[in-house]
């Protein structure tokens, strides 16, 4: 990307409860304006609605919610009080399995998409089916991260977008070659539409426009993000 590059982020507003069955392809080209080259970012919560992930749970009973963590959960890292952090079966290490009260109907709990990837190619093919446009998708969730404090979007399903861009053999400011950098930019994407949604607005969408086309592939998986359990010197 060149140093003159723009980066613009527009949130989507005016989306309805969303409901399972909902086609949330179909519901984003109705609220907003897309351009071939667009990223649409779209928030985890409104998928697993769309796609019946949400299940009645007790919010007052901590056993039930540790019960539906532990269940989403391929194992258990570790536990604080209330708290689990868990590796998810996508690979995900998280709180709680990422099981999430918010933004949901009392009594209920979202749970996170069965295969993030999978609905990120569904609505980006139910795009450029309606709209004739070739955009990336990305799915975000929020995320904490260790040694920092503070929630950032990251990305946990994408499709037409790369999820990271290997610039090893490259030539930094200096002329010097690049030996280790990756950049994930699907996260990157997550969290700069994040600043326009927010967690209270009831924003659930967002337009990243201005993205280099590079990387944009026609395959390409949020799968590739998680680190090999070989390559990871904290588990």
């Amino acid at each position: 990307m060149s140093d003159t590059a723009t980066i613009t982020v527009v949130a989507i507003e005016g989306f309805p409860e969303v409901t399972a069955g909902r086609n949330l392809g179909e519901l984003i080209c109705a609220l907003a304006d897309l351009e071939s080259g667009d990223v649409v970012v779209v928030t985890q919560k409104i998928v697993s609605k769309a796609e019946g992930r949400l299940v009645a749970v007790d919010p007052t009973d901590h056993e039930a919610k540790r019960r539906l963590a532990e269940s989403e959960a391929l194992r258990v890292l570790r536990r604080r009080g209330e708290l689990i952090i868990t590796e998810t079966r996508h690979g995900f290490v998280c709180a709680n399995s990422g099981v999430d009260l918010s933004n949901v109907e009392a009594g209920y709990a979202a749970l996170l998409p069965i295969d993030p990837d999978r609905s990120a190619r569904g609505i980006r093919d139910a795009i450029r089916a309606l709209k004739s446009v070739d955009v990336g998708v990305v799915i975000s969730d929020t995320f904490g991260r260790p040694w920092r404090r503070g929630l950032v979007d990251i990305a946990i399903g994408c499709a037409g977008v790369a999820a990271v861009v290997d610039l090893r053999g490259e030539l930094d400011g200096t002329g010097r070659e690049l030996v280790v950098t990756e950049m994930c930019v699907a996260d990157e994407i997550a969290a700069a539409a994040e600043l326009v949604m927010g967690k209270a607005s009831r924003v659930p969408s967002a337009i990243v426009r201005g993205i280099d086309r590079s990387w944009f592939r026609e395959s390409s998986v949020a799968r590739e993000i998680v680190r090999a359990h070989g390559e990871d010197l904290f588990r």
